[in-house]
């Protein structure tokens, strides 16, 4: 895949031309789009209603309409921590990797669990990666360096782990699936952590790899919110794809994206079991074009 090339997640449409303005320096591009979304949840603000419809914007260019009507000013110019779109770590990185790609810079997201929000719990997350003519550097956009021991904008191994690493340590018996998820409360209704949950992020890596940033409330094709029944062996054979592909094996690469284009099991299709965190059971079918 081209990653300097817009998905259709990640395309500014009719405002593009508000990423000409933004510093031409990664750490500067990242400080832009950092104060650009609130998340949903660890924002310090709690947003109902239209506001917390927000963080089902799908799209860049839905993105940066909501923020233009309601400030109107260049990216770079400071937003109020309530005036800012309500959004995730999804939307940081789809941000970050659209500007990015404006600019003719490879990037893309990566879908999988960082230690380093929670004592003792590993969150879902999304980072973004770029090409620095090299190799992929790991960022994670969201974060002030100030708050954190290690390099966020060079991110070392170990702090964050792809969903699929995570998912072959889980089948391994090397680690405890409850302390990977959304949510470690083991008392919720649904249990947002463990084997299923999982195994849905390797399908988001996937999709995410391959220019489908989805939501993380979009459900498609094989994903289950249960173990039971659930091709593990299909997940077990893209996990172990993708891990060879970041490890430079380009037979792998070539074959996991293969499989996600002709696969429908794998492949988004444009129709998602939505069950965002700004609705409420029962959750439906949506079609996306």
């Amino acid at each position: 895949m081209d990653y300097t090339t817009q998905s259709r997640f990640s395309d500014p449409g009719d405002h593009a031309g508000l990423f000409d303005a933004l510093p031409d320096d990664i750490p500067g591009i990242a400080a832009v789009t950092r104060g650009l979304i609130i998340h949903y949840r660890a924002g310090g603000i709690e947003f109902t209603g239209e506001r917390l419809a927000e963080i089902d914007s799908r799209w860049v260019s839905a993105i940066l309409a909501t923020d233009q009507k309601r400030n109107g000013t260049p990216l770079a110019v400071p937003r109020e921590p309530g005036d800012r779109v309500v959004g995730c770590c999804r939307d940081h990185t789809l941000l970050f990797v659209s500007a990015l790609r404006h600019k003719g810079i490879p990037a893309r997201s990566r879908v999988g669990f960082a230690e380093y929000f929670a004592e003792g719990f590993n969150h879902d997350h999304v980072v973004a990666e770029y090409w620095n003519g090299n190799r992929w550097v790991m960022i994670d956009t969201e974060l002030d360096q100030a708050d954190y021991p290690f390099d966020v904008e060079d991110m070392p191994a170990g702090p964050f782990k792809s969903a699929a690493e995570v998912w072959l340590g889980y089948r391994a018996g090397e680690l405890d699936g409850d302390t990977y998820g959304a949510d470690p409360n083991p008392d919720a209704p649904l249990k947002l952590h463990g084997g299923w949950f999982i195994r849905n992020y390797v399908h988001y890596q996937l999709a995410h790899l391959n220019g489908d940033e989805l939501l993380l409330w979009d459900n498609w094709g094989a994903m289950s919110d249960r173990l039971d029944g659930a091709d593990l062996d299909l997940t077990d054979r893209i996990a172990r794809l993708m891990v060879a592909s970041d490890n430079g094996d380009e037979t792998a690469t070539k074959e996991v994206n293969e499989l996600y284009r002709m696969d429908p099991d794998l492949t988004f299709a444009g129709r998602s079991f939505h069950t965002s965190p700004a609705g409420a059971p029962p959750f439906t079918w949506v079609d996306i074009s």
